[in-house]
């Protein structure tokens, strides 16, 4: 039987010959031999083993850029028109490699020296010194803890937020006005609410919020005098912040659910209640998940309002790991170890949010 499928888009082998073969290679691992060799020589110079003249890191980054050029060039030169494929995807494979893996290489190696901004001597290999000091460091742990309690925050942001974006799919006046008003604090900075609302309107003597506490009996108002106190509005101003992020996901989801299915459900008697929760919210939960794990992205992130607000304060009660290590680089100018600090976060969050979405695939998988 005769074959009449298209064969517009059939990329057939090329005869590669064993010289071009041999080239190929060769400009490959030619080009990659050059990297190694000045990387190594770049490395050695760092840590005054040699001294070759390198006055940054240009070299390597030239020596790259070679590398690549002939990796792409390689590829069309061993596998021929089945090589031009990999040209789609390979150039944006090393410029991820060149934006992300490179720095943080150079940040791993950053992380394991003694670099204070205040010394002349610039970064000097210290070994484990920096984990031995952050195994130490209760300010850190503390802060770890409080992100805890932060990110476990999101299931009350995430409860307020579906409320809203039920109240606002609902066929009440003012539905668009109201709706445009909900969004207003996501458009603002959170540089400007932690000015607006914690510098300003929770002052102690004149804020409006002060003064209406102790209208309603709080005698002494300080929203950032007792740990939980502080960490509490904290809380409130991030989540007052983002909160509308989450409600206009959950309200785009409510509005693709077909009106038939709610409707079917009150034909046979179903409540308002159980229809939300054997319809809705089951309907709902790709788009809940996906809104939840994107919150908990931006709150790992938290730093500008406490930064601004309480400094991490009172005795590091309202510290994420962000404003925690931006007191380090600041304060202390002790660029290695706050590095150090970074990247045991970067490690943790890898990790947690590896096994939090392996295990949201588990149990959004049907068994059967």
């Amino acid at each position: 039987m005769e074959d009449t499928g298209d064969k517009l888009h059939v990329v057939t082998a090329d005869a590669i010959s064993p010289r071009r073969q041999t080239f190929g290679h060769a400009l490959i691992w030619g080009s990659f031999g050059i990297l190694a060799l000045i990387t190594a020589l770049q490395f050695l110079q760092s840590y005054d083993v040699l001294r070759l003249g390198f006055a940054n890191w240009r070299p390597v980054l030239y020596a790259y850029v070679l590398w690549s050029v002939c990796l792409c060039w390689g590829q069309v030169v061993l596998h021929g028109e089945h090589g031009k494929r990999s040209l789609f995807v390979l150039p944006a494979a090393l410029f991820t490699v060149a934006m992300v893996v490179f720095p943080l290489i150079f940040g791993l190696d950053i992380a394991f020296s003694d670099w204070n901004l205040a010394s002349s001597e610039g970064p000097q290999f210290n070994g484990l010194a920096n984990i031995r000091q952050m195994w130490g460091d209760t300010f850190y742990w503390n802060a770890l803890l409080n992100m805890v309690y932060y990110v476990l925050a999101i299931a009350v942001e995430y409860a307020i937020a579906f409320g809203l974006a039920l109240l606002l799919a609902a066929d009440i006046r003012a539905r668009k006005f109201f709706r445009v008003s909900f969004l207003l604090p996501l458009m603002l900075s959170p540089v400007a609410v932690s000015w607006m609302v914690g510098k300003s309107m929770m002052e102690i003597r004149f804020g409006p919020l002060a003064h209406l506490a102790r209208l309603l009996g709080w005698e002494h108002p300080s929203f950032f005098g007792s740990p939980w106190i502080a960490r509490a509005t904290i809380e409130a101003m991030d989540a007052w912040t983002f909160i509308p992020f989450m409600m206009i996901m959950i309200l785009a989801g409510l509005q693709a659910i077909p009106r038939e299915l709610q409707e079917a459900a009150r034909v046979d008697g179903a409540s308002a209640w159980k229809g939300f929760w054997e319809i809705t919210f089951p309907l709902m939960l790709p788009v809940s998940i996906t809104a939840v794990m994107i919150r908990i992205i931006f709150k790992l992130k938290l730093a500008d309002i406490i930064i601004n607000v309480t400094s991490g304060g009172p005795g590091g009660a309202t510290d994420s790991v962000t404003s925690y290590i931006y007191r380090v680089y600041r304060d202390r100018s002790n660029v290695g170890y706050g590095t150090l600090l970074a990247m045991v976060y970067l490690v943790l969050i890898v990790i947690a949010m590896t096994f939090l979405m392996k295990a949201v695939q588990r149990w959004m998988t049907p068994r059967y």
